[in-house]
């Protein structure tokens, strides 16, 4: 029999986009507004910081800003989680010391990335982070953008040693994440997070603690439906709410090409953002192109459709 633990973190977590102004600069009082969304939608955290906020595009003293007003805004209502990666493991450290110093709940650490490493850098790698940090350390698995897949055993070990406080997963790997909650289902705090947006009852129904949906910046109170619904046992009605997500989803399908993947996809949140009258421009970071017009109008279609807008 499994025992009964607690995890340090559940719930709807959302990676928190970043608003650019028409100019490009931040849009920090959009930021705000995406934070005051978010929680009046019922999230349970918020991760700043992630892949969602265009991160990889802001230059350091963006990601403190970008920072200072999640949490001024936040004031306490919700945990962060905020990210702190890079290429190396001292990069990451520098990093990860200027979010801690600002104030967070935990540090989501993806592996090096450029760099080709192993299975005992990595180890080495976030034991070295751990170390350096007085938050828990969780890690991000996304080898679409990491070209690296965290070993299941690999992170169970840092687990199980207290390395790791948890995982968020965005690797896709079903029987990976599956096989990871069974080795760490006995570790008290210890938090397991799906990277998913469309799969996320099944992830739940798998021992999921919580969900981390780069479309929850669009339907947060979707997403809280979604895991109230599983964490009672509601099952039906999970697997409904996650069918009107699935749908919802297919704005990242509109550009249709037309702008790169990540392009895509962001902008389709922006845009959604935009036309829900959270924040006022889709402008995406250089280079990436931002959505038109048509884009955008068939974008308010489907919002309309999932019923997140009157027609």
């Amino acid at each position: 029999m499994t025992t009964q633990t607690t995890p340090l973190f559940s719930g709807i977590v959302p990676p928190v986009v970043t608003p650019r102004t028409a100019e490009g600069g931040l849009d920090l009082d959009g930021l705000a507004a995406v934070v005051d969304h978010l929680i009046e939608g019922g999230v349970n955290g918020l991760f700043p910081l992630g892949s969602s906020g265009e991160t990889p595009y802001l230059t350091d003293a963006e990601r403190v800003e970008v920072l200072r007003v999640v949490k001024d805004t936040t004031a306490g209502r919700v945990p962060l989680l905020v990210g702190a990666n890079d290429q190396t493991t001292a990069r990451v450290i520098d990093e990860a010391r200027r979010v801690e110093a600002v104030g967070v709940d935990a540090i989501v650490v993806t592996s090096p990335y450029y760099v080709i490493g192993n299975g005992t850098e990595l180890r080495t790698h976030f034991r070295s982070i751990a170390s350096a940090v007085d938050v828990p350390v969780i890690a991000y698995d996304i080898p679409v953008r990491t070209h690296v897949k965290l070993p299941v055993n690999l992170v169970a070990e840092l687990a199980a040693e207290g390395t790791l406080a948890g995982v968020k997963d965005s690797s896709g790997d079903d029987v990976g994440f599956r096989q990871l909650r069974l080795l760490t289902a006995g570790l008290e705090g210890f938090s397991l997070f799906t990277g998913h947006e469309v799969a996320c009852d099944g992830a739940m129904l798998a021992g999921a603690d919580g969900i981390v949906p780069g479309l929850g910046n669009v339907d947060p109170a979707g997403y809280r439906r979604l895991f109230d619904a599983a964490n009672e046992g509601r099952w039906e009605d999970a697997r409904a709410e996650q069918d009107r997500l699935v749908r919802l989803f297919r704005i990242v399908d509109v550009p249709n090409g037309r702008v790169s993947g990540g392009a895509a996809g962001l902008g389709a949140f922006k845009t959604a953002l935009v036309e829900l009258g959270v924040i006022k421009h889709n402008r995406m970071s250089s280079p990436m192109g931002s959505l038109n017009a048509e884009e955008s109008a068939a974008i308010r279609g489907i919002l309309v459709q999932e019923g997140l807008l009157s027609a």
